[in-house]
């Protein structure tokens, strides 16, 4: 909240009251201070987002004072529209020191500003590639994008972005010289690469550049003769509504993608991310009926399919971990922390940038229920995976635990972990 709220002091002492709780009693419950919470009800100071989810748990709201908390903010709960540009040259400049930047251009733009004087390595498209070239930069080219995705568990974004937009880039023109049956395997590829790139550019934090190349790989698939990936594009917009802690868009965004008629993968995928929706609104029941409509429908999916899968390969239980993840936005950390220990069991030590981003969220929660300590240990050691993958989406996370052990910095450990953690939660994504 960015003000404090008479009416949501109100009505969090009249709840408390009504539970016949003390402030004394609902600070042990919630790990905030007797002082913190009073200042809250007389409308002094404004509760942060992790007290309300605990407050609206601890005292059965389901999802009320999560509501009247909730405040519009200018643009964040419009629905993210993605930009278009026709018949574009895709420019992109790489610096000795490692940098690297990718820019769209109309091609008119282009020509104005002379970038068509530089340097340039082209096929003129005058003549059909032939079948066995078709066939083998396909072969190639799903083999490598298994590859990439492994790589992107362990480096950071800016590594990965040169070579997959490259990829994506001549999928996509050697698709126009291919016949017909190859033209649609390159297009289905080529957009798996584009989405997988909207990924990791979110992971930069830009998310207007995320939501072009998650249109852009609409756009091939349906070149390609794939209407479906364009619900999927909706489960991706609903993931920056969620970062925006916008849950009804969220939840708006996420009940589109789950017509009767698309892939059970994409609508068990799109009802993991409605659940986050609801878990945010701080309401249980709707979470869990929606995580149960996603493990019926992920449980039916086809794996037979030539095709990369769409969404996680790093997880043995998605349904499983979002659960863990909603726990923690309902307000309820001891059950995340148990659940998010179970599943982080199950996940590879390779995969660094899964264990780092549920990894994070499982010390939140942990922080949140009260074991400081235990949640200081587990934190340390993932702060060398957090600087090797530089993710946004887990600097969000990592925020909120710095907060919530911020309250506690006469704890030897916190004190201990204090200085790395505030570097990597200011940094990690510049």
């Amino acid at each position: 909240m960015q003000q404090p709220s008479t009416e949501f002091g109100e009505e969090l002492r009249k709840r408390r009251l009504e539970a016949g709780l003390s402030l004394t009693a609902l600070s042990g419950t919630v790990h905030y201070s007797k002082a913190q919470l009073s200042k809250v009800e007389r409308g002094i100071k404004a509760p942060s987002r992790d007290l309300v989810r605990l407050c609206d748990a601890a005292l059965g709201a389901n999802g009320a004072l999560n509501a009247l908390a909730t405040q519009a903010v200018a643009n964040a709960s419009a629905e993210p529209t993605p930009g278009q540009v026709d018949e574009e040259d895709w420019i992109m400049q790489l610096s000795p020191d490692g940098a690297n930047r990718f820019q769209p251009m109309g091609r008119r733009e282009v020509m104005s500003v002379g970038v068509a004087s530089l340097m340039t390595w082209r096929s003129d498209g005058t003549g059909p590639a032939s079948p066995a070239s078709g066939a083998g930069m396909l072969e190639a080219s799903r083999s490598l994008f298994t590859h990439y995705r492994k790589l992107g568990q362990t480096v950071e974004p800016g590594l990965l972005l040169p070579v997959l937009i490259a990829q994506t880039h001549t999928l996509r023109e050697l698709s126009a010289q291919t016949d017909i049956g190859t033209r649609r395997q390159l297009l289905a590829l080529g957009s798996r690469y584009a989405e997988y790139v909207g990924w990791l550019v979110q992971e930069t934090g830009d998310e207007r550049a995320a939501l072009w190349w998650t249109q852009r790989a609409v756009d091939l698939a349906a070149a390609g003769g794939d209407q479906a990936l364009a619900s999927y594009a909706l489960v991706r917009r609903a993931l920056v509504t969620l970062y925006r802690d916008d849950a009804k868009q969220t939840v708006a965004l996420a009940r589109r993608a789950q017509s009767s008629t698309l892939p059970p993968r994409i609508r068990g995928l799109a009802a993991q991310r409605e659940a986050q929706g609801h878990a945010l609104a701080g309401d249980l029941n709707a979470c869990l009926r929606a995580l149960e409509r996603a493990r019926t429908l992920l449980d039916r999916q086809d794996d037979r399919s030539d095709e990369p899968v769409i969404g996680t390969m790093h997880l043995p239980d998605p349904v499983g971990m979002a659960t863990g993840w909603c726990l923690v936005d309902l307000g309820r950390p001891r059950e995340a922390s148990e659940e998010l220990d179970r599943q982080l069991a199950l996940v590879g030590q390779n995969a660094v940038r899964t264990q780092v981003r549920y990894g994070v969220r499982r010390a939140l929660a942990y922080a949140s229920a009260g074991e400081i300590d235990h949640a200081c240990a587990l934190t340390a050691s993932l702060l060398d995976g957090v600087a090797a993958v530089r993710s946004a989406t887990v600097t969000t996370d990592l925020q909120r635990l710095a907060r919530v052990l911020a309250r506690h910095a006469h704890l030897p450990s916190v004190r201990q972990l204090g200085p790395r953690l505030g570097t990597l939660s200011r940094s990690s994504t510049s």
